[in-house]
Protein backbone atom coordinates (compact mmCIF):
# COMPACT_ATOMS: atom_id res chain seq x y z
CA UNK A 1 0.00 0.00 0.00
CA UNK A 2 3.04 2.81 0.92
CA UNK A 3 4.56 1.75 -2.57
CA UNK A 4 1.19 2.28 -4.39
CA UNK A 5 0.42 6.10 -2.67
CA UNK A 6 4.22 6.69 -3.03
CA UNK A 7 3.90 5.94 -6.85
CA UNK A 8 0.69 8.43 -7.07
CA UNK A 9 2.35 11.19 -5.12
CA UNK A 10 5.40 11.05 -7.28
CA UNK A 11 3.71 10.75 -10.37
CA UNK A 12 1.12 14.10 -9.05
CA UNK A 13 -1.70 11.37 -9.78
CA UNK A 14 -2.53 11.52 -6.46
CA UNK A 15 -5.50 13.86 -5.03
CA UNK A 16 -4.95 16.48 -2.53
CA UNK A 17 -7.61 17.12 -0.12
CA UNK A 18 -6.60 20.26 2.07
CA UNK A 19 -9.11 20.92 5.15
CA UNK A 20 -9.49 24.42 6.42
CA UNK A 21 -9.25 27.08 3.50
CA UNK A 22 -7.37 29.53 5.90
CA UNK A 23 -4.53 31.35 5.73
CA UNK A 24 -2.52 28.13 5.99
CA UNK A 25 -4.51 25.74 3.92
CA UNK A 26 -5.42 27.90 1.15
CA UNK A 27 -1.93 28.73 -0.15
CA UNK A 28 -1.21 24.68 -0.09
CA UNK A 29 -4.76 24.63 -2.12
CA UNK A 30 -2.65 26.63 -4.61
CA UNK A 31 1.02 25.22 -4.37
CA UNK A 32 -0.78 21.48 -5.14
CA UNK A 33 -2.76 22.86 -7.82
CA UNK A 34 0.43 24.81 -9.21
CA UNK A 35 2.41 21.73 -9.92
CA UNK A 36 -0.61 20.07 -11.33
CA UNK A 37 -2.46 17.37 -8.53
CA UNK A 38 -6.17 17.55 -8.25
CA UNK A 39 -7.22 19.08 -5.42
CA UNK A 40 -9.79 19.47 -2.88
CA UNK A 41 -11.08 22.08 -0.24
CA UNK A 42 -12.99 20.78 2.38
CA UNK A 43 -14.40 24.18 4.74
CA UNK A 44 -17.39 24.22 6.77
CA UNK A 45 -17.51 27.81 5.89
CA UNK A 46 -20.26 27.84 2.86
CA UNK A 47 -19.28 31.45 2.26
CA UNK A 48 -15.90 30.81 1.67
CA UNK A 49 -16.72 28.06 -0.95
CA UNK A 50 -18.70 30.21 -2.64
CA UNK A 51 -16.35 32.49 -3.01
CA UNK A 52 -13.16 30.16 -4.31
CA UNK A 53 -15.76 28.37 -6.60
CA UNK A 54 -16.49 32.08 -7.79
CA UNK A 55 -12.83 32.21 -8.42
CA UNK A 56 -12.89 34.59 -5.47
CA UNK A 57 -10.49 35.74 -2.52
CA UNK A 58 -11.17 36.37 0.91
CA UNK A 59 -7.62 37.02 2.20
CA UNK A 60 -5.63 40.15 1.20
CA UNK A 61 -2.40 38.68 -0.23
CA UNK A 62 -4.07 35.99 -2.39
CA UNK A 63 -4.86 37.14 -5.69
CA UNK A 64 -8.03 36.29 -7.09
CA UNK A 65 -5.81 35.49 -10.63
CA UNK A 66 -4.63 32.54 -8.45
CA UNK A 67 -7.77 31.30 -6.96
CA UNK A 68 -9.09 31.41 -10.49
CA UNK A 69 -5.92 29.64 -11.90
CA UNK A 70 -6.53 26.98 -9.42
CA UNK A 71 -10.19 26.66 -9.85
CA UNK A 72 -9.28 25.77 -13.80
CA UNK A 73 -6.90 23.74 -12.97
CA UNK A 74 -9.86 21.45 -11.31
CA UNK A 75 -9.72 22.54 -7.98
CA UNK A 76 -13.05 22.01 -5.91
CA UNK A 77 -14.15 23.72 -2.46
CA UNK A 78 -16.74 22.17 -0.73
CA UNK A 79 -18.46 21.65 2.65
CA UNK A 80 -19.46 18.39 1.87
CA UNK A 81 -17.06 16.29 4.17
CA UNK A 82 -17.60 13.06 1.87
CA UNK A 83 -15.64 14.35 -0.72
CA UNK A 84 -12.68 13.24 1.71
CA UNK A 85 -13.09 9.52 0.49
CA UNK A 86 -11.78 10.72 -3.14
CA UNK A 87 -8.37 12.01 -1.54
CA UNK A 88 -5.08 10.37 -1.50
CA UNK A 89 -3.68 12.67 1.53
CA UNK A 90 -6.09 14.70 3.66
CA UNK A 91 -4.18 17.94 5.17
CA UNK A 92 -5.70 19.64 7.77
CA UNK A 93 -5.07 22.92 8.52
CA UNK A 94 -7.83 24.26 11.12
CA UNK A 95 -7.43 26.27 13.97
CA UNK A 96 -5.91 25.58 17.69
CA UNK A 97 -7.06 28.92 20.01
CA UNK A 98 -6.96 28.46 23.92
CA UNK A 99 -10.11 28.57 25.29
CA UNK A 100 -11.34 31.51 28.20
CA UNK A 101 -8.74 29.69 30.91
CA UNK A 102 -5.92 30.37 28.39
CA UNK A 103 -5.19 26.18 28.01
CA UNK A 104 -5.68 24.21 24.60
CA UNK A 105 -8.64 24.02 22.68
CA UNK A 106 -8.47 21.23 20.23
CA UNK A 107 -12.23 21.09 19.58
CA UNK A 108 -11.65 22.24 15.90
CA UNK A 109 -9.02 19.56 15.09
CA UNK A 110 -11.05 16.68 16.90
CA UNK A 111 -14.40 17.94 15.31
CA UNK A 112 -12.49 17.93 11.94
CA UNK A 113 -10.99 14.31 12.25
CA UNK A 114 -14.58 13.16 13.26
CA UNK A 115 -15.96 14.47 10.42
CA UNK A 116 -13.23 12.87 8.60
CA UNK A 117 -13.00 9.34 10.13
CA UNK A 118 -16.72 8.20 8.30
CA UNK A 119 -14.77 8.58 4.95
CA UNK A 120 -10.48 7.29 5.63
CA UNK A 121 -9.88 4.29 3.60
CA UNK A 122 -7.40 2.26 2.99
CA UNK A 123 -4.02 3.92 1.09
CA UNK A 124 -4.39 7.59 2.27
CA UNK A 125 -1.89 9.74 4.22
CA UNK A 126 -3.62 12.12 6.63
CA UNK A 127 -1.39 15.12 8.08
CA UNK A 128 -1.98 17.74 10.70
CA UNK A 129 -0.70 21.07 9.98
CA UNK A 130 -2.32 22.97 13.51
CA UNK A 131 0.15 24.21 16.04
CA UNK A 132 -0.25 21.64 18.98
CA UNK A 133 1.50 20.71 22.57
CA UNK A 134 3.37 17.37 21.75
CA UNK A 135 1.59 14.29 21.47
CA UNK A 136 -1.76 15.18 20.02
CA UNK A 137 -1.08 13.63 16.75
CA UNK A 138 -0.87 10.25 18.37
CA UNK A 139 -2.57 10.43 21.44
CA UNK A 140 -5.61 12.02 19.65
CA UNK A 141 -5.85 11.74 16.17
CA UNK A 142 -4.21 7.91 16.20
CA UNK A 143 -6.79 6.13 17.98
CA UNK A 144 -9.50 7.81 15.88
CA UNK A 145 -7.81 6.65 12.52
CA UNK A 146 -7.53 3.28 14.36
CA UNK A 147 -11.17 3.15 14.99
CA UNK A 148 -12.00 2.29 11.37
CA UNK A 149 -9.90 -0.53 11.47
CA UNK A 150 -7.06 0.86 9.65
CA UNK A 151 -3.54 0.37 10.80
CA UNK A 152 -1.84 3.24 10.75
CA UNK A 153 1.78 2.52 8.99
CA UNK A 154 0.51 -0.20 6.64
CA UNK A 155 -3.51 0.66 5.79
CA UNK A 156 -3.00 4.47 6.08
CA UNK A 157 -0.42 6.61 7.06
CA UNK A 158 -0.56 9.59 9.69
CA UNK A 159 2.28 12.22 9.57
CA UNK A 160 2.76 16.07 11.50
CA UNK A 161 4.00 18.70 9.67
CA UNK A 162 4.00 22.22 11.28
CA UNK A 163 2.60 24.99 9.21
CA UNK A 164 4.72 27.90 8.76
CA UNK A 165 3.04 30.84 6.79
CA UNK A 166 4.40 33.97 7.37
CA UNK A 167 1.33 36.37 5.75
CA UNK A 168 2.72 39.58 4.27
CA UNK A 169 6.24 38.38 4.06
CA UNK A 170 7.86 38.92 0.04
CA UNK A 171 11.14 36.85 0.90
CA UNK A 172 9.18 33.91 1.40
CA UNK A 173 6.54 31.37 0.04
CA UNK A 174 4.67 28.65 0.58
CA UNK A 175 7.13 26.88 -1.80
CA UNK A 176 10.25 28.34 -0.25
CA UNK A 177 9.80 27.63 3.56
CA UNK A 178 11.46 24.72 4.54
CA UNK A 179 8.93 22.03 6.06
CA UNK A 180 9.27 20.03 8.91
CA UNK A 181 7.29 16.65 8.77
CA UNK A 182 7.19 13.53 11.39
CA UNK A 183 5.58 10.35 10.48
CA UNK A 184 3.95 7.42 13.14
CA UNK A 185 6.36 5.15 11.89
CA UNK A 186 9.18 5.01 9.23
CA UNK A 187 6.39 4.70 6.06
CA UNK A 188 4.24 7.32 7.55
CA UNK A 189 7.54 9.25 7.71
CA UNK A 190 7.93 8.13 3.86
CA UNK A 191 4.73 9.14 2.57
CA UNK A 192 4.85 12.39 4.34
CA UNK A 193 8.42 13.08 3.02
CA UNK A 194 6.79 11.87 -0.85
CA UNK A 195 3.86 14.26 0.14
CA UNK A 196 5.79 17.76 0.83
CA UNK A 197 8.68 17.27 -1.03
CA UNK A 198 6.61 17.60 -4.91
CA UNK A 199 5.88 21.16 -3.56
CA UNK A 200 8.17 22.32 -1.20
CA UNK A 201 11.90 23.27 -2.17
CA UNK A 202 12.75 21.34 1.13
CA UNK A 203 11.44 19.08 3.54
CA UNK A 204 13.33 18.67 6.65
CA UNK A 205 12.31 15.13 8.31
CA UNK A 206 12.55 14.49 12.11
CA UNK A 207 12.34 11.26 14.08
CA UNK A 208 8.27 11.99 15.47
CA UNK A 209 5.28 13.59 15.05
CA UNK A 210 6.17 14.62 18.82
CA UNK A 211 9.66 15.95 17.47
CA UNK A 212 7.67 18.06 14.66
CA UNK A 213 4.92 19.02 17.09
CA UNK A 214 7.52 19.99 19.66
CA UNK A 215 9.88 21.74 16.41
CA UNK A 216 6.91 24.14 15.86
CA UNK A 217 6.34 25.32 19.73
CA UNK A 218 10.22 26.08 20.10
CA UNK A 219 10.13 28.40 17.06
CA UNK A 220 7.09 30.44 18.55
CA UNK A 221 8.29 29.96 21.98
CA UNK A 222 11.57 31.50 20.87
CA UNK A 223 9.79 35.01 19.69
CA UNK A 224 7.69 35.28 22.43
CA UNK A 225 10.26 34.84 25.11
CA UNK A 226 13.00 37.14 23.31
CA UNK A 227 9.76 39.58 22.33
CA UNK A 228 9.03 39.39 26.15
CA UNK A 229 12.41 40.71 27.14
CA UNK A 230 12.74 43.24 24.79
CA UNK A 231 9.55 44.56 25.59
CA UNK A 232 10.43 44.44 29.39
CA UNK A 233 13.86 46.39 28.34
CA UNK A 234 11.50 49.13 26.84
CA UNK A 235 9.65 49.68 30.18
CA UNK A 236 12.72 50.30 31.68
CA UNK A 237 14.47 52.02 29.48
CA UNK A 238 11.56 54.48 29.11
CA UNK A 239 12.27 54.98 33.20
CA UNK A 240 15.39 55.93 32.22
CA UNK A 241 14.66 58.35 29.33
CA UNK A 242 16.44 56.09 26.93
CA UNK A 243 14.57 55.70 23.45
CA UNK A 244 14.82 51.37 23.39
CA UNK A 245 14.32 51.84 19.76
CA UNK A 246 17.79 53.89 19.32
CA UNK A 247 19.39 51.07 21.29
CA UNK A 248 18.20 48.05 19.74
CA UNK A 249 19.31 49.56 16.11
CA UNK A 250 22.73 50.14 17.77
CA UNK A 251 23.04 46.75 19.12
CA UNK A 252 21.89 45.56 15.72
CA UNK A 253 25.17 46.69 14.22
CA UNK A 254 27.31 43.54 16.33
CA UNK A 255 27.59 41.44 13.04
CA UNK A 256 27.77 37.83 16.08
CA UNK A 257 26.03 37.21 19.26
CA UNK A 258 23.20 39.32 18.52
CA UNK A 259 19.58 39.17 16.77
CA UNK A 260 17.42 42.34 16.74
CA UNK A 261 13.75 41.91 17.99
CA UNK A 262 10.97 44.44 18.28
CA UNK A 263 9.00 45.79 20.93
CA UNK A 264 5.17 46.77 20.47
CA UNK A 265 1.70 46.96 22.02
CA UNK A 266 1.30 42.98 22.29
CA UNK A 267 1.47 39.43 20.34
CA UNK A 268 -0.94 39.16 18.15
CA UNK A 269 -1.63 36.70 15.65
CA UNK A 270 -2.55 32.91 15.50
CA UNK A 271 0.57 31.36 16.75
CA UNK A 272 2.93 33.25 18.78
CA UNK A 273 0.19 34.52 21.46
CA UNK A 274 -1.07 31.06 22.12
CA UNK A 275 1.71 28.66 21.14
CA UNK A 276 3.46 28.75 24.68
CA UNK A 277 0.53 28.22 26.45
CA UNK A 278 0.44 24.66 24.17
CA UNK A 279 3.48 23.42 25.88
CA UNK A 280 3.03 25.18 29.69
CA UNK A 281 -0.27 23.32 29.90
CA UNK A 282 1.49 20.10 28.48
CA UNK A 283 4.47 20.40 30.90
CA UNK A 284 2.29 20.38 33.78
CA UNK A 285 0.94 16.50 33.12
CA UNK A 286 4.98 15.87 33.37
CA UNK A 287 5.26 17.92 36.77
CA UNK A 288 6.62 20.58 35.13
CA UNK A 289 6.55 24.33 35.50
CA UNK A 290 7.74 26.22 32.76
CA UNK A 291 8.52 29.74 34.95
CA UNK A 292 10.39 31.42 32.25
CA UNK A 293 8.22 31.09 28.95
CA UNK A 294 5.18 31.70 31.36
CA UNK A 295 6.76 34.84 32.62
CA UNK A 296 7.34 36.21 29.12
CA UNK A 297 3.70 35.86 28.67
CA UNK A 298 2.51 37.56 31.28
CA UNK A 299 4.83 40.30 30.02
CA UNK A 300 3.66 40.45 26.41
CA UNK A 301 0.04 40.22 28.02
CA UNK A 302 0.97 43.13 30.11
CA UNK A 303 1.74 45.44 26.90
CA UNK A 304 -1.79 46.19 25.80
CA UNK A 305 -2.78 48.09 29.36
CA UNK A 306 0.92 49.78 29.42
CA UNK A 307 0.09 51.22 25.76
CA UNK A 308 -3.32 52.27 27.11
CA UNK A 309 -1.60 53.74 30.63
CA UNK A 310 0.73 56.02 28.17
CA UNK A 311 -2.11 57.30 26.49
CA UNK A 312 -4.11 57.99 29.58
CA UNK A 313 -0.60 59.79 30.82
CA UNK A 314 -0.15 61.69 27.56
CA UNK A 315 -4.29 63.15 27.47
CA UNK A 316 -3.86 64.18 31.14
CA UNK A 317 -0.35 66.46 30.42
CA UNK A 318 -2.67 68.10 27.68
CA UNK A 319 -5.66 68.70 30.47
CA UNK A 320 -7.59 65.88 28.77
CA UNK A 321 -9.23 62.69 30.05
CA UNK A 322 -9.21 59.46 28.17
CA UNK A 323 -13.17 59.29 29.08
CA UNK A 324 -14.34 62.05 26.04
CA UNK A 325 -11.29 62.22 23.86
CA UNK A 326 -11.57 60.90 20.52
CA UNK A 327 -9.29 58.53 19.87
CA UNK A 328 -8.05 57.35 16.28
CA UNK A 329 -6.35 54.07 16.27
CA UNK A 330 -4.08 53.36 13.38
CA UNK A 331 -3.76 49.51 12.26
CA UNK A 332 -5.82 47.36 13.50
CA UNK A 333 -4.33 44.04 11.70
CA UNK A 334 -2.03 41.99 14.51
CA UNK A 335 0.94 43.21 12.19
CA UNK A 336 1.98 45.38 9.28
CA UNK A 337 0.59 45.01 5.71
CA UNK A 338 -1.44 42.33 6.69
CA UNK A 339 -5.65 41.82 7.09
CA UNK A 340 -5.22 39.34 9.73
CA UNK A 341 -6.68 40.23 13.26
CA UNK A 342 -6.32 37.26 14.75
CA UNK A 343 -5.15 38.11 18.64
CA UNK A 344 -4.54 41.72 17.39
CA UNK A 345 -3.58 43.35 20.23
CA UNK A 346 -4.96 46.31 18.53
CA UNK A 347 -8.85 45.41 19.67
CA UNK A 348 -7.82 44.79 22.82
CA UNK A 349 -6.75 48.24 23.19
CA UNK A 350 -9.79 49.44 21.49
CA UNK A 351 -12.11 48.05 23.76
CA UNK A 352 -10.16 49.60 27.12
CA UNK A 353 -10.13 52.74 25.49
CA UNK A 354 -14.16 51.89 25.26
CA UNK A 355 -14.55 51.15 28.33
CA UNK A 356 -12.45 54.01 29.81
CA UNK A 357 -15.32 56.24 27.59
CA UNK A 358 -13.01 57.16 24.98
CA UNK A 359 -14.79 57.53 21.40
CA UNK A 360 -12.69 55.34 19.48
CA UNK A 361 -12.14 55.04 15.58
CA UNK A 362 -9.80 53.22 13.62
CA UNK A 363 -8.07 53.72 10.15
CA UNK A 364 -6.72 50.50 8.72
CA UNK A 365 -6.25 50.53 4.50
CA UNK A 366 -6.25 46.39 4.76
CA UNK A 367 -9.51 46.23 7.16
CA UNK A 368 -12.21 48.43 5.53
CA UNK A 369 -14.65 47.20 7.79
CA UNK A 370 -14.38 45.81 11.03
CA UNK A 371 -15.19 42.01 10.64
CA UNK A 372 -17.61 39.74 12.45
CA UNK A 373 -15.42 38.26 15.24
CA UNK A 374 -16.13 35.97 17.72
CA UNK A 375 -15.26 37.61 21.36
CA UNK A 376 -14.78 41.47 20.08
CA UNK A 377 -17.67 43.69 18.85
CA UNK A 378 -17.22 46.90 16.85
CA UNK A 379 -19.36 48.76 14.63
CA UNK A 380 -16.82 50.59 12.96
CA UNK A 381 -15.25 50.86 9.07
CA UNK A 382 -12.02 52.37 8.73
CA UNK A 383 -12.01 56.64 7.97
CA UNK A 384 -10.02 58.45 5.58
CA UNK A 385 -6.51 59.53 6.49
CA UNK A 386 -6.48 63.43 5.66
CA UNK A 387 -5.15 66.79 7.54
CA UNK A 388 -8.52 67.70 8.74
CA UNK A 389 -9.60 64.27 9.77
CA UNK A 390 -6.57 63.61 11.55
CA UNK A 391 -6.69 66.89 13.60
CA UNK A 392 -10.17 66.20 14.88
CA UNK A 393 -8.71 63.31 17.46
CA UNK A 394 -7.42 64.08 20.63
CA UNK A 395 -5.07 61.73 20.48
CA UNK A 396 -3.92 59.20 17.43
CA UNK A 397 -2.70 55.87 18.98
CA UNK A 398 -0.20 54.16 16.46
CA UNK A 399 -0.82 50.65 17.05
CA UNK A 400 0.40 48.82 13.52
CA UNK A 401 2.58 50.17 11.48
CA UNK A 402 1.29 49.76 7.75
CA UNK A 403 3.76 50.83 4.48
CA UNK A 404 0.64 52.76 3.44
CA UNK A 405 0.12 55.12 5.86
CA UNK A 406 1.60 58.51 5.35
CA UNK A 407 3.50 58.58 8.37
CA UNK A 408 4.74 62.43 7.64
CA UNK A 409 0.72 63.02 7.20
CA UNK A 410 0.14 62.22 10.33
CA UNK A 411 2.48 63.73 11.99
CA UNK A 412 2.11 67.16 10.77
CA UNK A 413 -1.52 66.83 11.59
CA UNK A 414 -1.99 65.23 14.74
CA UNK A 415 -2.53 66.68 18.37
CA UNK A 416 -0.97 64.18 19.96
CA UNK A 417 0.47 60.45 19.09
CA UNK A 418 1.39 57.30 21.07
CA UNK A 419 3.64 55.58 18.64
CA UNK A 420 3.67 51.94 19.99
CA UNK A 421 5.77 50.56 17.07
CA UNK A 422 9.07 53.35 17.12
CA UNK A 423 8.23 54.45 14.20
CA UNK A 424 8.43 57.80 14.64
CA UNK A 425 12.40 58.03 15.37
CA UNK A 426 13.03 62.22 15.69
CA UNK A 427 11.50 63.09 19.26
CA UNK A 428 8.70 65.88 18.97
CA UNK A 429 6.69 67.07 21.77
CA UNK A 430 3.38 66.12 20.40
CA UNK A 431 4.89 62.50 20.10
CA UNK A 432 4.76 60.00 22.66
CA UNK A 433 6.35 56.57 22.66
CA UNK A 434 4.93 53.53 24.27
Amino acid sequence: MKQQLLQRLNDRAAIIGVVGLGYVGLPLVLRYAEVGYKVIGLDIDQAKVDLLQQGKSYIEHITESAIQLAVDRGFEATTDFTYAEQADALIICVPTPLNKYREPDLSFVLDTMDSLIPHLRVGQVVSLESTTYPGTTDEELLPRIESRGLKVGNDIFLVYSPEREDPGNPNFTTRTIPKVCGGHTQACQDVGVALYGQVIDRVVPVSSTRAAEMTKLLENIHRAVNIGLVNEMKIVADKMGIDIHEVIRAAATKPFGFVPYYPGPGLGGHCIPIDPFYLTWKAREYGLHTRFIELAGEVNSAMPDYVIGKVASALNQRMKSVNGSRILVLGIAYKKNVDDMRESPSVFMMEKLRDLGADVQYCDPHVPVFPKMREHHFDLKSIELNALSISQFDCVLLATDHDKFDFTLIEKNAQLIVDARGKYLVRADHIVKA
